[in-house]
């Protein structure tokens, strides 16, 4: 299964700080029915992550009946991505 979506980037001030873009409402069912075959635990889904030129893997993160996309450090400073930046994100689940 392989989404595309626009979104902007947070940041959450936890204990291990982290920047992330929200999954778009309209992509959640899709990605919730996946979850039952590739889900490995907490309901954390393996994914392959395309922000610009940059491609990583990662597992998406349950949040309030939705999904967040961590972005790992090194794509964000590659592709320039600050918070409330505007990206667009691939996903291959």
């Amino acid at each position: 299964m392989e989404i595309e979506f626009a979104a902007v980037v947070v940041f959450w001030r936890g204990p291990a700080p982290w920047h992330f873009v929200r999954v778009p409402e309209e992509h959640v069912p899709a990605i919730a029915d996946a979850a039952a075959h590739v889900s490995y635990g907490w309901g954390m889904i393996p994914a392959t992550v395309v922000l610009g030129s940059s491609t990583w893997s990662t597992s998406l993160w349950p949040k309030d009946g939705g999904y967040l996309v961590p972005l790992k450090t090194a794509a964000r400073r590659a592709e320039g991505v600050e918070v409330d930046s505007a990206v667009t994100v691939r996903l291959r689940i």
